[in-house]
């Protein structure tokens, strides 16, 4: 069982202190918006998983033996804080994360997130995208929102016990929790 903190004052002590930070959960959760305030309240480099690694333009997939290169350079720095879920790169993450907020909203609210993002990027890369790789929203991406709570959280778990079971991890699960967090951390007004 991972070692989670229930407690969002303690756990906003233990990420003033962290020097490496992992943001995952469900697209349209909030779990880059709020790393980008995250990482310029820290002063710690944010690094969006899809942008900087796996994603090419044209909605090309990066071949995994360079993804898996570029992810272990990343998290061989001193400090970053790095969101996406992606399990299967949790071997080379995880045992240099800190901390872990797990963004987790429920489905509704990441379908309304991803919905307005469409709605607001529609045809264009929004900047937390890897250049060419223009807002889009299709079947098999709600399909995949929609599944995510059971198909990939058994597979988040079993990570976060096999790579790294002392991490503290903070489940976030709502926009006011997000916000309450960066309040407690001093995130302006």
């Amino acid at each position: 069982m991972p070692n989670f903190v229930t407690d969002i004052t303690s756990a906003a002590d233990l990420v003033s202190r962290a020097d490496r930070i992992l943001v995952i959960g469900c697209s349209g959760g909030g779990k880059t918006t709020l790393s980008k305030r995250l990482g310029a309240l820290l002063g710690v480099r944010h690094i969006s998983m899809d942008r900087d690694f796996y994603w090419l333009p044209g909605w090309v997939k990066r071949p995994k033996a360079e993804e898996r290169e570029m992810i272990a350079a990343a998290v061989a720095e001193e400090r970053w804080l790095m969101d996406g879920t992606g399990a299967s790169t949790f071997d080379l993450r995880m045992p240099r994360t800190d901390m872990v907020l797990w963004v987790r909203l429920p489905r509704w609210r990441c379908l309304l997130g991803v919905t307005t993002r469409w709605l607001r990027w529609r045809g264009r890369a929004r900047p937390e995208m890897a250049p060419g790789c223009p807002e889009k929203l299709d079947g098999e991406f709600l399909t995949y929102i929609w599944n995510f709570e059971r198909r990939w959280t058994p597979l988040i778990l079993a990570g976060i016990e096999r790579y790294k079971p002392d991490v503290p991890v903070l489940q976030l699960k709502s926009h006011r929790e997000m916000r309450r967090l960066l309040d407690l951390l001093g995130a302006p007004a």
